[in-house]
């Protein structure tokens, strides 16, 4: 017999069409308005409008084989399943507003009032409708399956103490072999930063090869990369991942001007353009308005894109024209035109990339902290045979409004792949575009 009664809202179902299945061998109540409002979505294109489908699927699945919904069906998890419909009169307080909310507001208190109060929790994302569910007596939370916390994000380095003579090893041999103690268990292509016991500022750098069992060092960047020469150790530790080709996937976390994207493009041309590792640099970016959105934007493709892809032809023409003292070097061309004509550079929506198999391609996704986790998913399985996919962005800038620093796709694939060999993963601290930029992002 369950011992806990879950009434879910519709935002948590268009999030995560799963959710039903995240409660253990409890009981999980869908009210029969929620429903209603699921099936107002399911003609969208959208993420919104697939995860509509995919739950009325499953829910016509488990009436097939298991029986009434409206008596409760079992689920895989041991738990039930029951769509629920006021079974009183709806109070006035609510039925006067006519809203949705209200009446599934009213079926989650009846079904309280029948399994206890204390052991019923309504689940929404709305917070206003938590605040709402409370001053009624309701329990309310969040639904947070895939919630991480984002102070406590895995950073992906961390510092080692080590006495002179392991410094020195390392330096004469290029590796030392990872401690065994579980007090020093490293992720699979963390960075160390190896820093003598006795002297502080005896330190080096160097990254954890999960495969070797070691501590490797950074891949040389004295001479930079187009023009861009790395200004702090997380800079270095952020090219180290992206100039690797064993590692396919790469995160880069950091607010606004600490060089994720200027680096991944960087990266990226020097490994199309100069290494010839890749065919092509594939850069795109969600499509989210800051701000009061402009409306319809005149022609083509491309032109519509032009916009929201600014930011990205920005890095490209300060790379084609960074140099020396000032002077543009010599892969200073006509822009980033020449580039995508040449075949070197593709600048591409999100939008349609489901269905794709995109091989043999560096790819960069910039501002990924406005995509689900689903989404995300759907990118990276895209990634035909030795394509590279970087993940840029900063969980304190989200646009989206059905994602937060919380349950983002960004942060989503750190926690998720922090293990994995194939994926290395860094945030970026301190902000490298001026003092000015610096100070705005840490006062404002």
């Amino acid at each position: 017999m369950s011992n806990k009664t879950f009434v879910l809202d519709t935002n948590v179902l268009l999030n995560d069409p799963r959710a039903i299945y995240q409660f253990g061998a409890n009981k999980v109540v869908i009210p029969i308005n929620v429903l209603e409002e699921v099936d107002q979505f399911k003609k969208e294109l959208s993420e919104r409008g697939r995860n509509a489908r995919t739950i009325s699927r499953y829910l016509d699945d488990l009436r097939a084989h298991g029986g009434h919904l409206s008596i409760g069906v079992e689920l895989e998890t041991g738990g039930t399943l029951q769509v629920a419909m006021p079974a009183k009169k709806i109070p006035v307080i609510f039925r006067d507003r006519g809203k949705q909310d209200n009446y599934i507001l009213a079926v989650a208190l009846e079904v309280a009032e029948e399994s206890g109060h204390d052991q019923t929790t309504f689940i929404t994302k709305d917070v206003n409708l938590r605040v709402r569910a409370d001053a009624l007596g309701l329990r309310a939370e969040d639904f947070e399956a895939d919630k991480i916390d984002i102070e406590e994000l895995y950073s992906g380095s961390k510092t080692w103490a080590v006495d002179a003579t392991t410094l020195e090893s390392f330096r004469a041999h290029h590796f030392v072999d990872a401690p065994h103690s579980e007090d020093h268990g490293f992720m699979a292509n963390e960075f160390i930063m190896l820093q003598d016991e006795a002297n502080p500022k005896n330190t080096a750098l160097g990254r954890y090869d999960a495969v070797q069992k070691r501590i490797v060092p950074l891949l040389a960047t004295r001479d930079g990369v187009w023009g861009i020469h790395p200004r702090n150790k997380e800079q270095q530790y952020a090219l180290d991942l992206l100039l690797n080709d064993d590692i396919q996937l790469v995160t880069l976390v950091g607010k606004a001007g600490t060089g994720k994207t200027l680096l991944a493009i960087a990266a990226g041309l020097q490994k199309v353009a100069d290494d010839k590792n890749f065919v092509k640099l594939l850069v795109s970016r969600p499509i989210f308005p800051l701000g009061r959105d402009m409306g319809y934007l005149p022609g083509d493709v491309q032109e519509k894109l032009n916009p929201w892809m600014q930011p990205i032809f920005d890095n490209v023409e300060l790379l084609l024209g960074a140099g020396k003292s000032g002077q543009q070097n010599k892969k200073k061309s006509d822009g980033y035109k020449t580039l995508i004509d040449m075949g070197y550079m593709q600048i591409e929506p999100l939008t349609y990339i489901r269905g794709r198999s995109i091989p043999n391609q560096y790819m960069i996704v910039d501002e990924a902290q406005n995509l689900t986790p689903h989404e995300v998913k759907t990118i990276i399985t895209r990634a035909g045979d030795r394509t590279k996919i970087v993940l840029t962005g900063d969980a304190y800038q989200i646009d989206n409004p059905y994602v937060d620093s919380a349950n983002n796709g960004l942060t989503y694939v750190v926690e998720r792949f922090k293990k994995e060999p194939v994926a290395g993963h860094i945030t970026l601290v301190k902000g490298e575009r001026s003092p000015l930029a610096e100070l705005a992002a840490n006062l404002l």
